[in-house]
């Protein structure tokens, strides 16, 4: 169940603290989960979201950033004292809570969060493009794991949100894309809007690449993406999959290289967004499908939830009434 509540802040700012009032919020693929019951590790009730743009409305003492700033924030906290941490591995904290999913999301007219967690942006780069960074991260994280230039040939399973970033990323780098998806719809879209191959999955026949982003997060995709990848090549995995079934034999055979990537390190992979975003060569705009105001929330969702469309946002700058 989804519901609109008000409340008010019952303490004062910390010395560490910002007060952010959201101006966009996207609604991401982990958001439907935990609305659905899919994730096993969210806890309820819970206030969703944790993709924003927003401008500080207040400070803690000790916050060394000035009010009317432009943010963005990463929604995955990290210790900076645990093994991981030490390593640099931020991303997979031992101790890393996850906004939306096991404490309190974004998804409010104004947040209180730890500056740790902040990131002022440019002033020039658009409200609906800033919003993408948090999810782009990601795909800019996972793009380190292999080598992706001018004529790599790159298949990317699933075409929703990451897999459309990852495509607008792999062919802003020049690389030879084709998308693979189940949705003929989603594929007309980023054929229309990239000008890249489209393949349903049984329509993958003798082709091979170099590398292989799995984004649909389904235990065929994932088989698919092994079986598709070139003798050397890699594959990189984002999906959340359970589990799958994977010919070793081949992957030790034909030095094949599979990845894990997780979400991102922050602030590094941001600024590598921020620093795409702000090139009006790279094309972002067909990623995201509508704007609903924040007392249509349950509209947005349901439009979410349908499959049908890319990135949806939330604008909270109307107020909820």
């Amino acid at each position: 169940e989804l519901e609109l509540k008000e409340f008010s802040f019952e303490s004062p700012l910390r010395d560490d603290d910002v007060k952010i009032k959201l101006i966009y919020g996207g609604i991401c693929g982990s958001d439907i989960g935990v609305y659905k019951g899919k994730i096993g590790h969210a806890k309820y009730p819970i206030r969703p979201g944790h993709e924003l743009v927003g401008r500080i409305m207040d400070i803690g003492k000790n916050v060394n950033l000035e009010i009317g700033t432009k943010v963005v924030v990463t929604p995955n906290t990290f210790c900076g004292e645990c093994e991981n941490c030490l390593k640099g591995y931020r991303n997979i904290c031992i101790y890393k809570e996850s906004l939306g999913v096991n404490v309190d999301g974004i998804f409010s007219e104004e947040i209180i969060i730890s500056s740790k967690y902040v990131l002022p942006i440019p002033e020039e780069l658009e409200d609906k493009k800033a919003v993408l960074i948090e999810p782009f991260a990601v795909i800019s994280h996972a793009f380190e794991k292999a080598r992706i230039t001018k004529n790599t040939t790159v298949a990317v399973i699933g075409c929703g949100t990451e897999g459309t970033l990852a495509i607008a990323l792999a062919t802003y780098l020049g690389a030879e894309v084709t998308a693979i998806d189940i949705n003929q719809t989603k594929l007309e879209k980023v054929k229309a809007a990239f000008g890249i191959n489209i393949l349903l999955p049984h329509e993958v026949k003798n082709e091979k690449f170099d590398v292989v982003i799995e984004a649909a997060g389904v235990k065929q995709a994932v088989e698919q993406a092994v079986r598709i990848a070139k003798q050397g090549g890699s594959v990189i995995l984002i999906g959340l999959t359970p589990e799958a079934t994977l010919p070793i034999i081949e992957i030790v055979r034909n030095e094949i290289t599979i990845h894990g990537s997780i979400i991102y390190n922050f602030p590094e992979d941001f600024y590598k967004c921020v620093t795409y975003l702000l090139n009006d060569d790279f094309e972002v705009s067909p990623i995201i499908s509508n704007i609903y105001p924040l007392n249509e929330y349950k509209k947005a969702y349901i439009y979410a939830i349908s499959g049908q469309c890319g990135k949806i946002l939330l604008d909270f700058q109307g107020g909820s009434q």
